[in-house]
């Protein structure tokens, strides 16, 4: 055999032996699991074909507690880039059968080179993330890993996509690198995030938890809020995440892509003219609105299972884009408390980094009242909102279908916020607080107080004072939202607003 034929054939090898991962036993162990290898993840993720590989041949320079005579190739991550319907995105997902997908110093050098490349290239980044964190043999060279990989994440929030997908363990020092994204997906049943696992926690306090209470995915998509997603398992998840990228563009610079849609932008929707109750202290459903005006009713909601007065989420309109951010009358009457509104904000502000216009769907009856969301801080977790809205710039449409009550009502979008169009249904109620409350207030102890009353909520539980005044630039028949909301956004196509010059405020976090 020729010089050049060996050469060729040891190059085989070494990428043979990498593709290999762990060797067939790790790889049947991951499968009984449940969870796919990491090229397997990749390869279902992209389009079929178009993954190329960075660093596979990369080891480690760990010579302490015998890593010297481990060397893995790729050190326990795969790292590349590829193509989603054709737009350019760079991966990075650990490889448990390899060192446990422990990061270590070149493991970390992996990632931080697609990190890079995805910002120079201004293309979204997706981390699938599978390991039993950092890699101990490798002392602070882990912990400076996780460091450039924290910068990194932090200087690519607003201007690419960061998407985090937890399909195995995340724990210590790894969780805040998803945590700083943009959007987290979890796996029900293999992926997990916490700060310190069961074992610690019941040495420190006593407490016996269960991975999954602690820190599985349902954990983090209802309680803590941390996780935005929860998938069925490894293909269900790649799935959404290749569907949530359909709905962003790649970078700040870029407006979303525009999709084809046989829905007549012209559509009216009679059923809303007959959705709401004649009691309006009775709950209705807000995502039947979402459905009845959104492009074929395509609805892709963000945290559903947190902060559930909220709603949250992408819809498209005439193709376009859009956030929507929505009170639920059917979940607390639809209040703003300490969740919903954390939840409504970064949504809030992600939306506008991304040059997505908002859409925001009052009936709110106000803050939630009690002592533990006044000591938890409710001030300051609803002023998040009120920031969020003041600093967006992009083109900002409200409909008020209901309540709308004191700072509530500023908080949702209101003209005073910035908002470009506000529209009012005949059911709206725009006032300082709900009409009956204020009446008992302005006429106690009047003996008229009654027959006073009656004519303060027919003069005041309406969106005409507020029209009258301007701060409604339109009252509308509710089977006309979805065409009002369309040639709004057509109009806005080109809005234009700056903000004062500075470094960056300081949101009240």
């Amino acid at each position: 055999m020729s010089v050049v034929l060996q050469k060729l054939e040891d190059l085989k090898k070494k990428q043979e032996t990498a593709k290999a991962g762990g060797g067939s036993k790790r790889i049947a162990q991951q499968h009984q699991k449940g969870k796919m290898t990491a090229r397997e993840r990749i390869e279902k993720f992209l389009d079929p074909g178009t993954f190329v590989e960075l660093d596979q041949l990369v080891t480690h320079r760990c010579t302490n507690f015998g890593m010297e005579k481990q060397q893995p190739p790729g050190d326990g991550v795969v790292t590349g880039w590829g193509t989603v319907e054709g737009r350019l995105v760079y991966v990075a997902a650990q490889d448990f059968t390899v060192v446990g997908g422990s990061l270590g110093e070149m493991h970390a050098a992996k990632i931080v080179k697609v990190q890079d490349l995805a910002l120079k290239m201004g293309a979204p980044i997706i981390c699938m993330n599978d390991s039993g964190g950092a890699r101990i043999q490798e002392g602070i060279d882990s912990l400076f890993g996780f460091g450039n990989i924290f910068f990194r994440n932090t200087m690519a929030s607003g201007v690419i996509p960061q998407i985090s997908v937890i399909m195995g363990p995340c724990a210590g020092g790894a969780v805040y690198s998803p945590a700083i994204t943009d959007f987290i997906y979890m796996v029900k049943n293999t992926g997990q995030m916490y700060i310190t696992g069961p074992e610690v926690i019941k040495a420190v306090t006593g407490e016996e938890i269960t991975q999954e209470q602690l820190g599985g995915a349902m954990t983090h998509n209802s309680i803590s809020g941390v996780a935005h997603f929860a998938a069925e398992n490894d293909e269900d998840c790649l799935r959404q995440v290749r569907y949530l990228l359909s709905f962003l563009p790649n970078n700040n610079m870029e407006e979303p892509p525009v999709m084809p849609t046989s829905d007549d932008p012209n559509r009216m929707e009679e059923s809303l003219n007959e959705l709401m109750p004649d009691n309006p202290n009775r709950p209705y459903d807000m995502k039947q609105i979402i459905a009845a005006i959104a492009d074929n009713g395509e609805f892709y909601e963000v945290q559903q299972h947190f902060g559930m007065s909220m709603i949250i989420g992408f819809a498209r309109f005439d193709g376009q884009t859009v956030g929507i951010i929505a009170n639920q009358p059917a979940m607390l009457a639809g209040v703003l408390d300490i969740n919903s509104s954390d939840k409504a904000a970064r949504f809030i502000r992600f939306c506008d980094a991304f040059n997505i216009p908002l859409l925001s769907l009052v009936d709110v009856p106000g803050f939630l009242p009690g002592a533990d969301q006044e000591y938890g801080g409710i001030i300051r977790h609803g002023a998040k909102m009120l920031y969020a809205y003041s600093e967006a710039t992009v083109p900002k449409i409200t409909v008020i279908t209901r309540k709308a009550y004191g700072g509530a009502y500023i908080a949702m979008c209101s003209q005073h916020l910035g908002a470009d169009q506000v529209m009012a249904w005949p059911t709206a109620e725009i006032a300082v607080m709900g009409p009956a409350g204020a009446a008992n207030i302005i006429f106690r102890g009047d003996p008229e107080k009654d027959a006073k009353t009656q004519q303060y909520i027919e003069d005041f539980a309406n969106p005409y004072r507020a029209a009258e005044r301007g701060y409604a630039d339109m009252v509308i028949e509710p089977k006309e939202t979805r065409p009002r909301i369309i040639a709004a956004l057509h109009m806005l196509a080109t809005k234009r607003e700056m903000r004062p010059a500075k470094k960056h405020g300081n949101i009240p976090l």
